[in-house]
């Protein structure tokens, strides 16, 4: 809003040392801001705006992204200096939902929002996967993009545009950036592919994918997909590139009418010494590319490539200017190192360790390793090691997901643990970090497809992948151990799942161009692209890819996809000849599940006044019992390593839910005695009345003295009355007394079934109906 003053014509009066004074004044007159806007239509027709100006305006850029009732806040602020010593970009991403945009209350005791969500973890991964490889390499300054949905429909799924709306507070900053990129979700739903679907048509989707790109590239992707090919995958690229451009247009045409936005700050964030760096590329290229060369372990090849840096610092850098060029000569070098192993490879096809450019690491795999897991295995590839657990549940067990926006329960769960230890390191272990939710995350997408419905799998399914060794496609031996373990669990797969990771090397110029096949870490960190693919043998099951280089055409990522397939195909056999099929049995530890279904109507019976019921059957039988209604049945599972318990369970729930039948005979408990008789619990909740003349041939006068509460004794159900009033004899069940003729009963007479002379009416005075004038009295 725009604040003026102008003259209000109207006085007031001041009172000072008695004198009455007439001040003219003026007032704050606010006028509305019009904000810049830009809007753009998705293929389907739906249209998205783009507004700035308006909200946040201290950040260095700021939007708010709108499609329909959703909208997201996006900010972006950058420090004006770079942070000393770095060699690195410090971008942090963060995304977050506000439950008041969708008309929740958070939950927990402090009902206010808390740390991120697994679901805000992963977005912000996918936002800052986009941004990250856009900033110039020199640019240091600290910088935090904070995108923040404000309003939320359900059927909209916010992920697929935060991307978008963090590259446009970009693009309307002064903050150097190689953009806008922005980001889409494509979805093929029967047969035709489809942009940012609704919420509600994923479920019909065999291919589910996000993909974020660049006016000229694709820079990330990562998604789900249910056996697809190699080809299909690449046309769901290409079509979410031509819808990427034109939000990138959308973009471009935004910043165009921001004037801040049209000249991007100066920097300087390196001071460099040529000198030193043509010295150290002179001393110690030869020596590195050698040892690159020689095909030694990560641990000894880095203690060699230490030795040359510093040898080069003891021998060329005097002893007073070495506290100010050693981390100057450490960055240099580190160029020397990459371009060292890029040439090799590029120019020899030789890799780190020796292996050609397809070659898989050697592998070797065992099950049932931990005896009283319910199932174990260990994948190890080369220096990389998983050990797999899973452990099968009950639905009391099942993830809640309770977002502003998200809802539901997952019956699948799937962990990834990388300790410190892994990679030879000392780190305090703290909370999670994004990286093992990322990485979990995609093993799970890879192995959620070939997981077994409810009627073949009625567990909650847990897998953990604790990473005892990592050089590189740790998440893929998480997806191979995972496949081991379910196995060995008993878990009744649709089919095996593997996972490989794919690098790349590309020349400068672009005239020469590897892809490498299960690449080691520092082939991750020192190429251009990591592209990570599971699948079955029929398709692929899951994906992520990050480039970073520009110009990377389909060919090439055909040839990468064809390589992958190929690598995957190699280490499925190697899986299948360590177990070939799920075990045909659980093993004798693993708790076994059994269902009864039973009338919706004795759920509450089950159950018991506030769950007393199944409590103390749960505790006596030594089980845990759930119960779930569908539809006009009620659902029980039963859950316990102990046949027995089941079985007791099961008897005590069939007492519950059985119905009385006329002339049964049943073992009951004395609930109560009375003058004329005692009340018998003959079913679970379900009394009849032994009356004193059915204790037996004889007269008795009453049944005190004779019964106990608690009493066991047998009796026979002679009759249901219409009320449903159960009446038990113990004399039928004796043998009669020679000569014993039995009385005649008077017919019952007929219930009142109400009217003038009933009372079922609330008519308790008979005469009058009963209404609201007639309480007290006639009110005329």
């Amino acid at each position: 809003m725009l604040v003026t003053l102008e003259p209000f014509n109207s006085y007031y009066e001041h009172l000072s040392s008695g004198n009455r004074k007439k001040v003219k004044f003026k007032q704050a007159i606010m006028q509305p801001i019009t904000p810049i806007t830009q809007k753009f239509h998705l293929s389907d027709g739906r249209e998205i705006s783009i507004e700035t100006g308006k909200l946040a305006k201290q950040a260095d850029g700021s939007v708010v992204v709108r499609i329909d009732n959703t909208m997201l806040l996006a900010t972006v602020c950058s420090a004006k200096e770079g942070k000393e010593g770095a060699d690195f970009m410090p971008l942090t991403v963060e995304y977050q939902e506000k439950y008041a945009a969708t008309g929740r209350f958070p939950g927990g005791f402090f009902k206010r929002e808390a740390r991120p969500s697994e679901y805000e973890i992963l977005i912000s991964r996918l936002v800052d996967r986009a941004l990250r490889p856009l900033f110039p390499d020199d640019y240091h300054a600290d910088t935090q993009v904070l995108v923040t949905l404000i309003s939320g429909e359900k059927n909209t799924l916010p992920d697929a545009y935060a991307a978008l709306a963090a590259s446009a507070a970009l693009t309307v900053s002064d903050i150097p950036f190689h953009g806008p990129i922005s980001e889409v979700r494509v979805a093929r739903i029967n047969g035709q592919f489809c942009v940012n679907p609704p919420a509600e048509h994923l479920d019909d989707a065999d291919i589910d994918i996000m993909v974020a790109a660049s006016m000229e590239n694709i820079v990330m992707v990562e998604g789900e997909l249910k056996e697809v090919s190699e080809a299909d995958m690449l046309e769901a690229l290409k079509f979410a590139h031509q819808e990427i451009k034109i939000q990138c247009q959308a973009q471009l045409d935004l910043a165009a009418q921001v004037e801040k936005a049209q000249t991007k700050r100066t920097y300087c964030h390196e001071t460099h010494d040529e000198e030193l760096r043509k010295a150290v590329w002179d001393a110690t290229y030869e020596k590195t590319y050698h040892i690159a060369k020689q095909g030694t372990g990560k641990h000894e090849r880095n203690e060699l490539f230490d030795a040359v840096l510093a040898e080069f610092i003891e021998t060329n850098i005097p002893e007073e200017e070495r506290d100010e060029k050693s981390i100057l000569a450490g960055v240099y070098y580190h160029d020397v190192q990459k371009e060292a192993m890029r040439r090799m490879i590029l120019d020899e096809h030789i890799r780190l360790d020796g292996r050609g450019l397809e070659d898989i690491r050697p592998i070797w795999c065992e099950t049932d390793y931990l005896p009283m897991a319910h199932g174990s295995a260990i994948f190890s590839r080369g220096e990389t090691q998983s050990l797999t657990t899973v452990t099968l549940g009950t639905k009391l067990d099942e993830q809640t997901i309770d977002g502003a926006v998200v809802e539901g329960k997952n019956n699948f769960i799937l962990h990834y643990n990388f300790p410190a230890f892994a990679t030879g390191e000392i780190k305090a272990q703290r909370s999670l970090s994004r990286r093992e939710v990322g990485h979990g995350n995609l093993a799970l997408r890879a192995l959620k497809f070939v997981i077994p419905d409810e009627e073949t799998n009625p567990y909650t399914v847990r897998v953990v992948s604790d990473i005892l060794e990592s050089n590189g496609s740790s998440s893929m031996a998480t997806v191979c151990a995972g496949t081991l373990a379910l196995m060995d669990a008993g878990v009744k797969i649709k089919k095996p799942v593997s996972g490989i990771a794919m690098g790349l090397i590309t020349d400068k110029d672009g005239s020469k161009c590897v892809v490498l096949s299960d690449i080691l870490g520092d082939e991750d960190h020192l190429g251009d692209m990591d592209f990570k693919v599971t699948g079955t043998r029929d398709g692929i099951t899951a994906c992520q890819m990050d480039i970073k280089v520009d110009g990377l055409s389909y060919e090439i990522l055909e040839k990468a996809l064809d390589q992958a397939r190929r690598g995957r195909l190699h280490i499925l056999n190697i899986l299948e000849e360590t177990i070939s099929e799920p075990r045909a049995e659980y093993k004798p530890h693993v708790p076994r599940i059994e269902k009864m279904f039973i009338d919706s109507e004795f759920i509450g019976a089950v159950i018991g006044t506030g769950g007393k019921v199944i409590q103390e059957m749960q505790k006596e039988t030594n089980t845990t019992i759930t119960i779930e209604e569908v539809g006009k049945q009620g659902v029980i599972e039963i859950f316990s390593s102990d046949k027995a318990g089941i079985e007791a369970a099961k008897e005590r729930i069939n007492l519950i839910i059985a119905k009385p039948e006329v002339g049964e005979i049943y073992h009951g408990t004395v609930k109560s005695i009375l003058a004329f008789g005692a009340f018998v619990e003959i079913l679970p909740g379900k009394d009849g009345l032994l009356h004193v003349s059915e204790w037996a041939y004889e007269r008795t006068e009453t049944l005190e003295g004779i019964l106990n509460v608690g009493d066991k004794l047998d009796v026979k159900l002679i009759e249901i009355e219409d009320n449903g009033k159960l009446r038990l004899s113990r004399r039928v069940l004796l043998e009669k007394p020679e000569g014993w003729i039995e009385p005649v009963r008077p017919p019952r007479p007929p219930r009142p079934q109400g009217g003038r002379d009933g009372r079922r009416d609330g008519n308790r005075g008979g005469g009058r109906p009963f209404n609201r004038d007639n309480r007290g009295g006639d009110r005329h």
